[in-house]
């Protein structure tokens, strides 16, 4: 936790009600130890309150949970196109690989977006279940026996980075020569530093070459299907889909991993259950998608007109996040007693509405099946340095560990 006088400039020194507060950093070291404090001073300029995202460039930040609700369930008033903002940022800036405009559902309205997540909820639907869990379970058991020998491990760079993006890459048959390279871009683009549009770039090279390749000699997987789907997409249009879905199947579901396994780790109320199986994994899992959701501040939403929403005005065009986080710890459960909660789900973590992420059911499934194989193998499981010497990765988007190092009983080979 960081004390106040670590924590950014901003609303600290406004004055209540103030219609021009100051703009609070949500990038740099001292959000991203303790975002929770942010959040409670924005809130004290109400529903809405700016925020600065990158050096210079400024948004405003939903932290009301009914706000939040309904900003991204209008539709009507809001826009996902963020071309008009966009011109105003400079063309390299670090925020561009994150919000940027391109072809897919993510910047799309109306029949254009219904098209483009289509092909991506039909996609989706074509991942039996049972095969993915076997798969990531396949892949789980290979990354365990990489470290198991050794007592000890980081359990990010060792494991919860690398699982997900094998699942990714088996949906997508992407060559595994290039799974380190999607893993690298992904990072990069998300942390919004100035090598993020270099990063992205690196993303987008990878999918180009393959989508070109499948136009040639389709395969069994999902980037052939995308390619025959009936929606029609060309090859940019299938390039942007699928390059939405790996970052919002693989970045997330790293983080989500991550932060469920320090709960599991240092929160009590876990004791004696580490190794209790899926209820455990799940309702870990819950927990963070509540009070750690791995993005937690998206949903980017541009007024149609100048507007008046929960008591600010909003110009025209003016770009507008959802702090999930912020807005779940309004509504959360309340934790802390001691028996574990029974899996309250009206969280905010997958968004909510028209834009709400079409990847929730193999996101969840893969993070409880790393941490069910993970507990299953790995006895006397503890972290290896303290909790509150942790480091969280800077950037306004994500909640998301630097490392998170254990030790455990070596497993006899």
């Amino acid at each position: 936790m960081t004390s106040p006088d670590d924590v950014p400039a901003g609303p600290t020194d406004a004055v209540p009600g103030d219609p021009a507060p100051r703009a609070v950093p949500l990038h740099g070291p001292a959000f991203a130890a303790d975002p929770q404090a942010v959040y409670e001073q924005l809130r004290r300029h109400g529903p809405v309150a700016p925020v600065e995202i990158a050096p210079g460039v400024e948004a405003l930040l939903v932290t009301d949970y009914q706000a939040a609700l309904d900003l991204l369930r209008d539709s009507d008033t809001f826009s996902k196109d963020s071309r008009a903002w966009q011109r105003t940022v400079p063309p390299d800036s670090p925020l561009l690989p994150v919000l940027g405009y391109r072809p897919t559902a993510l910047f799309s309205d109306g029949a254009t977006h219904a098209r483009y997540r289509q092909v991506i909820t039909d996609g989706l639907a074509l991942l039996e279940p049972h095969l993915l869990q076997r798969r990531v379970a396949e892949v789980a058991h290979r990354l365990i026996g990489t470290f198991e020998a050794t007592g000890s491990a980081d359990l990010i760079a060792d494991y919860a980075r690398r699982l997900p993006v094998h699942a990714v890459t088996t949906w997508f048959g992407v060559p595994e020569e290039h799974a380190d390279r999607l893993v690298a871009g992904i990072v990069g683009m998300i942390e919004s530093t100035e090598k993020a549009v270099a990063a992205y770039g690196d993303v987008v090279a990878v999918v180009t070459a393959m989508v070109a390749e499948r136009r040639e000699r389709p395969r069994h997987d999902l980037t052939s299907w995308f390619l025959t789907h009936p929606a029609g997409l060309d090859n940019e249009e299938v390039v942007r889909q699928i390059t939405l879905t790996m970052i919002a199947g693989n970045e997330p579901t790293t983080n989500l991993i991550g932060n469920a396994l320090l709960r599991l780790l240092t929160d009590a109320r876990y004791a004696g259950s580490l190794f209790g199986g899926a209820m455990t994994a799940f309702q870990a899992i819950d927990e963070v998608l509540w009070h750690e959701p791995p993005l937690a501040n998206l949903s980017a939403h541009y007024p149609r007109y100048d507007v008046t929403f929960h008591g600010r005005e909003i110009a025209a065009g003016s770009l507008v996040l959802v702090s999930y986080a912020a807005a779940n710890s309004q509504a959360a459960p309340p934790t802390g007693g001691g028996e574990l909660g029974s899996g309250e789900s009206a969280h905010l973590a997958w968004a909510a509405g028209p834009h709400a992420c079409p990847a929730r059911d193999p996101a969840l499934l893969i993070a409880i099946t790393a941490i069910e194989q993970l507990t299953s193998r790995l006895s006397e499981l503890e972290l290896a340095t303290p909790a509150a010497g942790l480091r969280w990765r800077p950037g306004p988007f994500h909640r998301a560990l630097v490392e998170l190092p254990v030790r455990f009983a070596p497993v006899a080979g």
